[in-house]
């Protein structure tokens, strides 16, 4: 059996501080790389096409939007989804080689492994952050809710986990962490907002304090530290948050 040909997808706005390192990550085993960039002010298309990806241009809709229209793009219908700050572990990349000589299953999962202001964060909500990221197109694309998207695949799909990490680059500064917060918390007040529903004492009570008991205690957030902290009371707050804004523009 001949290797599996595989398209690397990624989505771009601005992201001339990560992108070269997602894409040479890529470079060893993506048979295509495709940009689907929402018109980028900084540098971002031109260190893309430099390092040989394929760069197309995209309104942008939505993080599920953008991501399956990318999909649909893409040569080969075998794809790795990649955000612009992640890159894949060199175990990973070992893993991926592999699985190219032997595609045996529908769908690969990994685990990702989150920084926070310089240090890998090992324990909380944050880890192993399971992600399925390599799979045939024809068998699932993008969902969920946003921005917090996932792949769904047909029921049955087999899945299996590799060995190896992906790398996500995701806070730098506490500002940086607030700001994510913020505007996550919005983006899901919208969508919950448009479907519809409306939240009740028991959301603003109860589930940011469950959110944080789950992360900093059950999950073991408290072992990373004053990191684990704060990741575990910006979850909690952006739950509180995100029922606040829908209650703010009922």
């Amino acid at each position: 059996m001949a290797p599996v040909k595989i398209s690397a997808v990624i989505i771009t706005f601005n992201e001339e501080e990560n992108i070269a390192r997602c894409l040479e990550s890529l470079e060893d085993i993506a048979d295509e790389i495709l940009v689907v960039d929402s018109f980028s002010k900084d540098r971002t298309i031109e260190i893309a096409e430099a390092l040989g990806a394929r760069v197309l241009h995209h309104d942008f809709a939505g993080h599920i939007e953008q991501k399956n229209f990318a999909l649909m793009q893409a040569k080969y219908d075998h794809v790795l989804s990649l955000d612009a700050d992640e890159a894949l572990s060199i175990e990973l990349v070992k893993s991926i080689a592999k699985v190219k000589i032997n595609w045996k299953t529908d769908a690969y999962r990994f685990n990702r492994l989150n920084s926070f202001c310089g240090r890998w964060i090992k324990h909380g909500l944050w880890y192993p952050d399971r992600k399925v990221r390599l799979w045939n197109r024809k068998i699932g694309q993008w969902g969920g809710r946003n921005p917090h998207d996932r792949v769904i695949v047909t029921p049955g799909t087999k899945i299996e986990d590799l060995p190896g990490e992906i790398l996500h680059y995701t806070v730098q500064s506490i500002d940086q962490y607030i700001g994510q917060v913020n505007k996550f918390s919005s983006i899901q007040a919208k969508q919950l907002r448009e479907e519809g529903f409306r939240p009740n004492y028991l959301h603003f009570l109860i589930k940011p304090a469950y959110k944080f008991f789950l992360a900093y205690f059950i999950r073991l957030g408290f072992l990373d530290g004053w990191r684990g902290f704060l990741i575990a009371k910006g979850q909690a707050l952006g739950v509180y948050l995100r029922y606040v804004k829908i209650r703010q523009e009922s």
